[in-house]
């Protein structure tokens, strides 16, 4: 059967719950906005704005992003507004404030100098809805090239800067706002109160977009959409795929086939470990060693994307084969999750730049025999885990490090070797043991280590050495769309550079990553 994957499929509970829309018109930010608005238990959704949806049910408001662009570009995002404006309470951010002042008679021009960073309100009309509990000289985020000079017939001023006149305004009559800060960022310190006044007392939203409700409308549309039809899925040990199978369990029990790959890219002893943990949880999983197929995929293949699509193609290979031992499955389930998609195709094919293809979107076949069943693809990483807590799931999987899809293939930068992959699992597992012994491990994100494609010299002992290169990298985050290197103290890192160097063979140098996303990636590639 030819199934088309539909990545924005999502289920009954979405169509029927109030929302705020967000137009993304390729801003850096646009997914910290629906952060943001998530925080508030408000739902949200990301539409590009050359993809904007018909159906407009259950709007509650809208949210214009900010832009690379440039508003006097001829060629720059712009889409019909009258769906909106004057329908719906309606926000502009930033390009999107430029974009509804001189759409409808104002006027934007370039700035004589770029207005980048903190500055703050040195007016704010104190009785407007958007502006309630904010006070004067509230610290904002600026980040712009073009600057509003003139703002149309019906439009009134509700904040200034020192530098930005035109800072913020509303169409009289309407609940129609522009301002051209960014709340989403922390470094607008009252941004959240102001997100807060759009979407819960402009909007009226009613706040009822929590882990709870998530749960139990997931597991009614999940059994109402798959039925008695079964369902294999991909089990990895980490939390998307858990809570997507904790989820799928809930709703058809046992017609839910668990699947765990030993692709042999895992960490040490994580296949045993992760079978292991799920013995208590009533999963019917099975453990496949697929270790030589994934490593003769994998031969000389040294291209970051190359390697992700061949894991990606041999990972549905397996799947396939193990599909065809269970009579009459239909569904292949997968952990995906919001920032998977959003970094995978653009915000649906919109004008965010891509980042990378992820195994479980970017390397699918046109060609599959089972359709494809997303449950938490409209939830952030820290979503998931706030929904794996109400599903009782216990805190070693929940708290869990995330784990890149491809593995170590991706941490290994060149071409895979076995004698590479041993080296890197015994230079991680000496790291992530070090950072659980010493405390440290729940106050990172993300850690791991990098095989680097460089030999240095080194001495030990009386000899001369001329090995690798391993980079240890540890994250602070969210939900991993930004993330900072985390600061680790230096005797601990001292500590664990010395027991890699004597402990594993062919490493002779350790270097630490303290390089922030943006501009890098979490992993090296």
């Amino acid at each position: 059967m030819i199934v088309s994957i539909n990545i924005g499929f999502f289920y009954t509970f979405v169509s029927m719950q109030e929302k705020i829309l967000i137009i993304d018109f390729g801003s850096q930010y646009t997914q910290l906005i629906a952060r943001r608005v998530r925080e508030l238990n408000v739902f949200c959704e990301i539409y590009p704005y050359n993809k904007i949806p018909e159906n407009l049910n259950n709007i509650k408001g809208v949210i214009l992003s900010g832009s690379p662009f440039s508003v006097r570009d001829p060629l720059s995002p712009n889409p019909d507004l009258a769906p909106f404006k004057g329908k719906f309470p309606l926000l502009g951010i930033c390009y999107g404030a430029q974009l509804l002042a001189q759409k409808f008679g104002g006027e934007v021009i370039s700035s004589n100098h770029r207005e980048y960073g903190r500055a703050n309100l040195s007016y704010v009309k104190n009785d407007n809805d958007l502006f309630r509990g904010i006070g004067n000289n509230s610290q904002v985020w600026m980040s712009h090239a073009d600057t509003i000079s003139n703002i149309p017939d019906g439009y009134e001023i509700i904040c200034s800067t020192k530098d930005v006149k035109y800072a913020g305004y509303q169409v009289k009559g309407e609940k129609t706002y522009g301002i051209q800060f960014h709340p989403e960022v922390v470094h607008s310190l009252e941004g959240g109160i102001l997100l807060k006044n759009f979407c819960v007392h402009i909007c009226a939203c009613s706040q009822s977009w929590t882990p709870d409700s998530f749960v139990d409308t997931t597991i009614n549309s999940l059994r109402d959409k798959i039925g008695n039809d079964k369902v294999v899925l991909g089990l990895s040990g980490g939390v998307d795929s858990s809570v997507a199978a904790v989820l799928l369990n809930k709703a058809i029990g046992k017609n839910l086939y668990c699947i765990f790959v030993d692709n042999g890219l895992l960490r040490k002893n994580e296949f045993d470990s992760v079978l292991a943990s799920y013995k208590h949880m009533g999963l019917n999983i099975k453990g496949v060693n697929a270790k030589d197929l994934f490593y003769a995929e994998l031969a000389n293949v040294s291209d970051p994307e190359k390697k992700r699509k061949a894991i990606g193609k041999k990972f549905i290979d397996v799947f396939d084969d193990e599909s065809k031992q269970i009579e009459d499955v239909k569904w292949l389930a997968q952990g995906t999750i919001y920032p998977d998609i959003i970094e995978s195709i653009s915000v649906n094919g919109g004008a965010s730049a891509t980042i990378k293809s992820h195994h479980n979107v970017g390397g699918l076949p046109d060609f599959m025999k089972l359709k494809i069943v997303e449950p938490l693809n409209t939830l952030f990483k820290d979503e998931v885990r706030r929904v794996g807590k109400s599903l009782l799931i216990d805190d070693a999987i929940l708290n869990r490090h995330p784990f890149p899809g491809p593995g170590l293939a991706i941490r290994i930068i060149g071409d895979i070797t076995i004698e590479k992959v041993k080296i890197l699992q015994e230079v991680d597992y000496i790291f992530i043991e070090n950072l659980k012994t010493a405390g440290l491990y729940k106050d990172v994100w993300q850690a791991g280590a990098i095989f680097l494609p460089v030999q240095t010299v080194g001495v030990m002992g009386d000899e001369r050495t001329y090995e690798n290169v391993v980079a240890l990298r540890a994250v602070s985050s969210t939900d991993g769309m930004t993330a900072d290197w985390c600061h680790l103290p230096y005797d601990f890192l001292s500590k664990v550079s010395n027991e890699i160097i004597n402990n594993v063979k062919g490493i002779n140098r350790v270097v630490y990553d303290i390089s922030s996303k943006p501009p890098a990636t979490i992993e090296w590639e």
